[in-house]
């Protein structure tokens, strides 16, 4: 990442690369930390008798939310915003497009549906009430939601909206710019003439140009950094939303025991209302379910806040004595 006067986008994908297409990628390395540090968090609750989970059940508990986020993203980002790969078939492995999590495309609305199957099967096997792990669940949420926000970034995907035409020319420090912009069929490759000098005379301009960019070549990167649009940083603001200011907010709540499922209906109240503000800054999807101009992550944030506000009024009339916690106890 280098900055020049905005952000400009130079990160590699790959934290540890075997081959072109193989290889240990920072999104698979921010989803793996959010789940160890949800799993201390949780455990360190466990030990301190704040939570009603013993500290053997929330590594038991752990393998089941991985499967029902890994699951729940990759079929709710399919279903919400790809449902073509449901009938999309090749001859490389893994054969299905659903299967193809390879190539990206989890949703964080389905991971959280896929995370309440899991709590429900788990609150099950070891006789708890459900609610109270989705509390316990929903309290450890989002240092992985920040982390996969940042993912995003390094995967140079989910761009921000462009900033107003009169910030252009004089971007603040804090936008983004893309090099992979070169290949957008609107941008004038002319202006790229410039560069030819300093780029692979082999390759077309553009390809030259990004890559040159991607190997993070100062003479060409301030050279095209004018030529590129300045963005939002979208993804900066979700993982703030999403991270600090969300566990922020169920903390002041929890600290003194709730009943269950108060803290689960935060949850989806304040992510909802945050996931919306955030949206604002965000480039809508393209071929996505819109009414007027309410996006699909803005209707299914909406539907999370309705739910949130019911969860919450029905856990606090439900006749169960408050669990879990912050603080000790007064004795």
């Amino acid at each position: 990442m280098h900055v020049l006067a905005s952000i400009v986008h130079t990160l590699d994908p790959f934290a540890i690369q075997f081959s072109p297409q193989l290889g240990v990628r920072w999104y698979g390395v921010a989803y793996a930390s959010g789940f160890l540090l949800a799993w201390f968090l949780l455990r360190e609750l466990a030990r301190r008798g704040r939570i009603g989970l013993t500290m053997p059940q929330v590594g038991d508990l752990m393998t089941y939310l991985i499967m029902g986020v890994v699951i729940g993203g990759r079929v709710g980002h399919v279903v919400f915003y790809e449902p073509r790969l449901l009938i999309t078939f090749h001859e490389a492995i893994p054969w299905w497009g659903l299967l193809d999590i390879h190539k990206g495309g989890m949703s964080s609305h389905g991971g959280i549906l896929g995370t309440m199957v899991a709590c429900c099967l788990f609150a099950r096997r070891v006789r708890l009430p459900f609610l109270h792990l989705f509390d316990c669940v929903a309290f450890a949420s989002p240092v992985g939601l920040c982390l996969g926000r940042l993912a995003n970034w390094v995967n140079a995907e989910l761009w921000g909206k462009p900033l107003p035409h009169s910030m252009q020319a004089d971007a603040p420090w804090w936008s983004v710019k893309y090099p992979a912009e070169v290949f957008d069929p609107n941008f004038l490759t002319a202006s790229l003439a410039p560069l030819q000098s300093l780029v692979n005379p082999s390759e077309p301009l553009p390809t030259a140009v990004y890559e040159a960019a991607y190997l993070g070549r100062a003479d060409v990167l301030a050279k095209l950094d004018p030529l590129l649009t300045a963005y939002y940083p979208s993804n900066f603001i979700q993982a703030f939303t999403d991270g600090p200011i969300l566990f922020l907010v169920m903390a002041i709540v929890w600290m003194h025991p709730r009943k269950p499922g108060v803290i689960a209906g935060t949850f989806l109240v304040t992510y909802g209302v945050a996931r919306t503000v955030s949206e604002q800054f965000r480039q809508v999807d393209e071929d996505v379910f819109m009414i007027g101009q309410i996006t699909l992550p803005i209707l299914l944030s909406i539907v999370m806040i309705i739910c949130g506000i019911a969860l919450i009024a029905w856990a606090r009339r439900r006749p169960t004595e408050p669990m879990g916690g912050l603080l000790a106890r007064k004795k």
